[in-house]
């Protein structure tokens, strides 16, 4: 089997995110290279310690792509710590993220790119609860699937593009094998401890996007060091077709953003809380 190892890592940076003092946010993605990162446009690690107050955030609209929000620690609520929510926007939706309560949280949000021949579907909506995460625990730590399969486990959500979201938590010196098509585009982000892929060591906070192959099949071979590490894979298929974005829209053409802002001024596009 070919081994997957790292093309390059780097360390995302940290700064006050859009909700103000208490939001911290890092790019893991910016957007600015998708044919690189295709089929991800973009993932942001938000971190959040707000006192509560005044509303902050509010509705706006998407279309074009999915939201992909992991809850990595989150409370009893709203905001479940182990969940996660797929938004398909399609053709155009609108939800709200308000908060004003006290509010302790840290998500990664990713936008995922629709396939070009289901640029414009029905919105739809998925959430998957911790207790319904595909889970394997053993000697070498817990694994949970929320998309694609791992060891034996098959996440129930359904996909337009194929793609892999695996939590992995590892004990000390313990190692796992993942595989993954090898043309599938995938990056390794580490959210405690350090891991070893294909010889080269990854620390808490980092990023380490992996190599790409001609093969039909490849695997991750990935070992924690001695306090053990967390860290999420995230792997998928390209679709290796050009996109034109602005602000919160992804289309197909420039014409695309043009008719989508039209269509969310005109009230055309339906609330999440409607579908």
């Amino acid at each position: 089997m070919n081994q997957r190892t790292i093309k390059f890592a780097f360390t995302p940076k940290f700064h006050q995110g859009f909700l103000g003092k208490g939001h911290a946010a890092a790019a893991l993605i910016d957007g600015q290279h998708f044919p690189q990162t295709d089929p991800f446009f973009l993932l942001m690690d938000d971190q959040l310690n707000l006192p509560g107050g005044p509303p902050v955030g509010g509705a706006h609209p998407h279309a074009g792509f999915e939201t992909v929000t992991f809850v990595v620690d989150g409370n009893d609520k709203e905001w479940q710590k182990g969940s996660l929510e797929l938004m398909t926007a399609g053709k155009g939706i609108v939800h709200t993220e308000e908060i004003t309560a006290q509010t302790t949280l840290r998500i990664l949000q990713l936008w995922l790119v629709l396939p070009p021949e289901k640029r414009w579907i029905e919105p739809s909506w998925q959430k998957l609860t911790l207790e319904n995460v595909p889970t394997l625990q053993n000697e070498q730590g817990t694994i949970r699937v929320y998309s694609g399969s791992s060891h034996g486990l098959t996440s129930p959500l359904r996909n337009h593009t194929p793609f892999t979201l695996v939590d992995f938590q590892l004990n000390a010196t313990s190692e796992v094998t993942q595989p993954i098509p090898a043309h599938y585009n995938g990056f390794v982000y580490v959210l405690e401890g350090s891991v070893t892929v294909g010889g080269r060591q990854l620390e808490k906070g980092q990023v380490g996007w992996l190599d790409s192959l001609n093969e039909t099949e490849s695997e991750l071979h990935v070992q924690s060091t001695k306090q053990g590490a967390r860290f999420v894979l995230y792997a998928g298929q390209p679709h290796q077709a050009p996109i034109v974005s602005h602000g919160p829209f992804i289309g197909d053409t420039q014409e695309d953003i043009v008719r989508l802002y039209r269509e969310y001024r005109q009230g055309k596009m339906p609330h999440l809380n409607e579908i």
